[in-house]
């Protein structure tokens, strides 16, 4: 009897781990496009304000025990937190300038730039089966972006520069826990600090501070409510996807990032009025095929691996 309890508090907590997930996913995508097309508000100071959030966040969760910071040395993550810049910076203007379908599949595309990342500069193999599936994924987002009646070239760059930026991000996320022995909320509590500091100078550049559209404007409280909002939703996301990954496998993991790609596309479509042409639909479905596939081979290989780790005298 004990032990069905402990099963059923175990399973409702990663329910409500995996529904945390969905919904800050999600909403902060429906959030920050709201307040880009109905507020105005400038990318870079919402940005910076997202690095605020997360690193209070981390300060409480540190204080409330949930993980133990590990002293890392700055010139060490230095260009990690560049990086970061970067990869938040970029995807918010690449979200702020194209439709969230448009947005959503370029995505998509960090999985292939990964790959030639790591064949190229990491000496790393992948095989066949690996490589066919960019194909769809590469189709697919290239249809849509094509035959979206809202492309723009600007979008299109914002969101190029941005799957890039997000794929060396991400590369180098991986080497660096590797290297100094951390894992993501160790290493986030050192870099969201320091990526507001890089990003703070460089905001007056590009954005205005008071009047019209500047971050200290006159702005309405519903737009500063949203901005809020919008801060604490994206720590709840990088704090949940932390909680996932530790408490499921990575199968669960990724099927349900499938699942959310899939709603947050319904979504734009359903709360922005974003047109959907036959051709897009084509495009989505082969993307989705790919990153399908992809998944698919990759989590076959790993369980391959295990295998033979095991059976090994």
């Amino acid at each position: 009897m004990a032990y069905r309890i402990s099963n059923i508090v175990s399973n409702s907590r990663i329910v409500t781990g995996l529904v945390a997930n969905l919904l800050s996913s999600i909403c902060i995508v429906f959030i920050n496009k709201w307040i880009y097309v109905h507020y105005g508000f400038p990318n870079m100071s919402l940005t910076l304000m997202h690095f605020v959030v997360t690193w209070l966040g981390l300060y409480v969760c540190h204080k409330l025990d949930v993980f133990a910071p590990k002293r890392l040395q700055p010139t060490k993550i230095i260009l990690l937190a560049l990086s970061f810049c970067g990869f938040v910076v970029f995807t918010n203007l690449s979200l702020q300038n194209n439709t969230i379908g448009t947005y959503q599949l370029a995505k998509a595309m960090t999985t292939p730039v990964i790959i030639v990342i790591q064949t190229a500069y990491y000496k790393k193999t992948f095989s066949t089966k690996i490589k066919l599936t960019l194909i769809p994924i590469t189709l697919g987002v290239l249809l849509n972006s094509y035959y979206d009646v809202k492309f723009n070239f600007l979008g299109i760059l914002f969101a190029t520069l941005g799957v890039f930026v997000t794929s060396l991000y991400q590369v180098w996320v991986g080497a660096k826990q590797h290297e100094l022995q951390v894992n993501s909320m160790q290493l986030l509590y050192y870099q969201a600090p320091m990526s507001s500091a890089i990003l703070l100078p460089c905001v007056p550049f590009f954005e205005p501070f008071t009047g019209e559209g500047g971050v200290f404007g006159p702005w309405s409280v519903p737009a500063l409510g949203m901005v809020l909002l919008s801060g604490l939703i994206a720590f709840l996301v990088n704090l949940s996807i932390y909680w996932i990954i530790g408490n499921t496998s990575q199968v669960t993991y990724n099927m349900f990032g499938h699942f959310k790609f899939c709603i947050t596309l319904l979504g734009g479509y359903a709360l922005f009025q974003d047109q959907l042409t036959l051709n897009q639909g084509v495009g989505i479905l082969c993307t989705l095929a790919g990153i399908l596939s992809y998944t698919y081979f990759k989590l076959s290989e790993q369980e391959e691996g295990k295998s033979k780790l095991v059976q090994r005298p």
